[in-house]
């Protein structure tokens, strides 16, 4: 439990003193008690029970004035409550590597079947986009909450050369977050494309001075960087069973999404074995990349998971889901301590009106 004003706990100390005045109070009243003849008379009248439960309203009190304290200084907890509305964008590897055949009837068939099927169990809350990425990426159906046309998009997946991973996850930020001011074009081709500065060509920086070099180019908008983890609405779904051959490094991609709070889970998809015999003519080994994916993962505050075979894919798409269903949040719970306190002090009222009639 964490305390938005904890200075104010230091008012516990109330309690004790609270405590000190009523062993006070009952003391003196005992000074001003009458006396009776006999002890012996009094005691069978008052009973063990009655000696003891004279302290119960009091001591509800006591507890309620704690929780009215504590309440004071704005705890919050860390509950499971069922997840506002969510985006997530699931990022797909259709690289040539996906051919592979350790997981039947093929990575990529298999890979299709699973999504079809994380689709269908989406929660009515959650809306998805679906960004795929080979040599390059792209976002192959924008964000929706029609499942039909999200089924459609995995129906359209063509396989390509190379394996840009940290493409793909760029990508799947830009569609995630559109207005972050995220510089899609630089971080994916350099800052010379970005401007138009091919090199050599029309638009070109050679032959200019520095100065002019840094007229043309825009400044660079800064985004102040938040706790990893930290933005619920939304996620990324990353999917891969290769490693890297082009592209930004999907760890620094990684870092740019967890500067924005966005979790990034990922899926190593495919045994160490994987091999695409006579693709085109040539055959090749394809091995998943789990380091790299594992760290996507550490770095975003994410979750990282293996699938080795159909099964295993559906049944991490499955906690997926129950997972974007529910979701973990610090959450304020004054309003929770408020009410036992007015529940406490009702209960002590009610007793002593029970008990003594007053």
């Amino acid at each position: 439990m964490h305390f938005h004003w904890p200075e104010l706990l230091w008012f516990l100390l109330s309690l004790p003193l609270a405590v000190l005045a009523y062993l006070a109070l009952l003391k003196r009243k005992r000074r001003t008690a009458l006396t009776y003849p006999s002890l012996s008379l009094l005691r069978p009248a008052l009973g063990p029970g009655q000696r003891i439960r004279r302290h119960i309203p009091p001591a509800l009190l006591l507890l309620a004035w704690a929780a009215v304290l504590i309440g004071l200084a704005r705890p919050t907890a860390r509950v499971t409550l069922p997840a506002d509305y969510m985006t997530l964008v699931l990022a797909m590897d259709v690289s040539r590597s996906m051919l592979a055949q350790d997981v039947e009837p093929s990575r990529i068939e298999a890979a299709q079947a699973a999504a079809r099927n994380f689709v269908q169990e989406l929660p009515a809350n959650v809306r998805m986009g679906i960004v795929t990425f080979a040599g390059n990426a792209q976002l192959v159906q924008q964000v929706t909450d029609r499942k039909e046309d999200l089924l459609a998009a995995i129906d359209r997946f063509e396989l390509q050369r190379a394996t840009a991973t940290g493409s793909g996850l760029l990508v799947a930020l830009n569609t995630l977050l559109p207005d972050a001011g995220i510089d899609l074009e630089s971080l994916l081709y350099g800052q010379e494309f970005r401007y138009g500065l091919g090199a050599g060509g029309y638009g070109s920086s050679a032959g200019r001075s520095l100065e002019r070099r840094e007229s043309v180019s825009a400044p660079k908008k800064e985004s102040q960087p938040v706790p990893v983890g930290s933005y619920t609405a939304g996620a990324i779904v990353l999917l891969s069973d290769g490693r890297r051959t082009t592209g930004p490094d999907p760890l620094a991609a990684a870092k740019l999404a967890a500067e924005r709070g966005v979790r990034v889970y990922t899926v190593a998809f495919g045994t160490v074995n994987g091999f695409v015999p006579g693709a085109e003519g040539w055959s090749f080994y394809a091995r998943v990349d789990e380091e790299a994916l594992q760290g996507v993962a550490e770095i975003t505050g994410a979750e990282f998971f293996r699938a080795t075979n159909a099964n295993d894919l559906k049944q991490v798409y499955q906690h997926l889901t129950s997972k974007f269903a529910l979701e973990t949040r610090d959450t304020e719970i004054t309003a929770l301590f408020a009410a036992a306190a007015l529940v406490l002090v009702l209960l002590a009222a009610g007793l002593s009106l029970h008990w003594y009639r007053r």
